[in-house]
């Protein structure tokens, strides 16, 4: 994974995460911090990450290497899926 240039995460947040699960996503975002880009997609709003990654010492980790240099884009407003 540290070679591919793009990682995206969708739908970061819908079901939880065990702590293999936890470890594996610190192991990456150690990997590729500041070296390749990552998008990360929720409907989990970002100030209920750290509870939602539960292990405080690994959440610390974990949103330390998300947020550190991040472009934070909150969408807003209907979903587009309910187009007419």
């Amino acid at each position: 994974m540290e070679k591919t240039n793009l990682i995206n995460l969708d739908d970061f947040g819908l079901q939880p995460l065990n702590m293999e699960a936890r470890l594996a996503l610190l192991q990456i975002l150690e990997d590729r911090y500041r070296k390749k880009s990552m998008i990360i997609a929720s409907q989990l709003s970002v100030k209920l990450w750290y509870e939602y990654l539960q292990d405080s010492t690994l959440a610390d980790a974990i949103l330390d290497r998300i947020t550190a240099h991040a472009h934070r884009i909150e969408l807003q407003g209907k979903s587009l899926r309910h187009k007419k």
